[in-house]
């Protein structure tokens, strides 16, 4: 319930809302939810919305559990009505200057368990396109490659020899990055009984080495059909993606005990921050191996 005197600074604010700064009616209805919830909070104490303090707001904010989009929506609203109060001369100070903005959400998807990874390869049929995708799967998970990255590989991108493959990645940044036996052995296979069965025989295809049903360039969007389907006959299409075949890259790296600054360079991060969020993973890895192992760790 909202206070008469918090309901007039209300209704100024949420009309000049409409009318200023052309918000949407969905908009404006959930600032006037949130500021009211804030209201009906700050009532409990004897504060109006035009009094309050910003040890006041960072009580109402630490009472509730949110998720993450929530709370930042409910301090954007905040925001948003003290400082039209300021810069109307309705109050001297802003007091959500002193408020910290809620950390953001870091949302990685499940990686997969190697035997899942496994599995998901012996799906591939021994026919043009299964090799195909064989190839291409090995290469996302063996290489940690990103879909754009991986449809972008030609075939002088990859040392055999060495077992090395080439990858231009965002911003154009080149990195080398390793490529396992069990990659190498689906990229031979492939590009000696697969790839030149791809569209019309003895005709010039493009470079790259990753081809559709018609000898052209896979496009990135097939390749996430690609994984998709597979991950769809073992259950998993709900929680797999080009993109989680990277991720269970770096976290099976990280715990089979691979330095955080390599990984960080096989996977084309500028900032190594970005590769911190897979120490979450690993961690919960080591805590279960501890339990597992260690004779204080278990009950009994």
């Amino acid at each position: 319930m909202v206070s008469g005197g918090d309901l007039s600074a209300l209704r100024e604010y949420l009309v000049a809302l409409t009318l200023e700064q052309g918000l949407s009616r969905t908009t404006v209805e959930a600032y006037r939810r949130d500021l009211g919830q804030v209201s009906a909070f700050l009532e409990t104490r004897g504060v109006g919305l035009a009094e309050a303090g910003a040890d006041d707001l960072r009580d109402f904010m630490a009472a509730h559990e949110w998720r993450p989009a929530t709370r930042a929506r409910k301090l954007a609203a905040l925001r948003s009505f003290y400082r039209f109060r300021a810069q109307n001369g309705l109050c001297s100070t802003d007091p959500t200057l002193r408020l910290a903005s809620p950390r953001s959400e870091t949302r990685l998807p499940r990686p997969l368990t190697v035997q899942e990874v496994s599995d998901m390869m012996l799906l591939t049929p021994a026919t043009p396109l299964g090799l195909r995708d064989r190839a291409a799967l090995e290469m996302l998970y063996g290489a940690g490659l990103r879909a754009s990255e991986a449809v972008s590989v030609r075939l002088q991108d990859i040392d055999a020899e060495i077992g090395f493959v080439r990858v231009i990645g965002k911003g154009n940044k080149e990195r080398v990055v390793p490529l396992g036996r069990e990659a190498l052995n689906a990229l031979e296979t492939y590009q000696g009984r697969g790839r030149p069965q791809l569209g019309v025989p003895g005709t010039l295809k493009p470079p790259y080495v990753l081809l559709n049903a018609h000898g052209r360039r896979l496009s990135r969007q097939s390749l996430h059909t690609i994984v998709k389907k597979y991950a769809a006959q073992l259950g998993l299409a709900d929680v797999t993606s080009t993109h989680t075949l990277r991720h269970s890259f770096a976290t099976h790296l990280l715990e089979g005990g691979a330095d955080l600054r390599a990984v960080q360079e096989m996977l084309g991060h500028a900032d190594i921050t970005t590769t911190q969020v897979y120490t979450q993973l690993s961690r919960a890895h080591l805590r279960r191996v501890y339990e597992d192992a260690h004779p204080r760790a278990r009950e009994g």
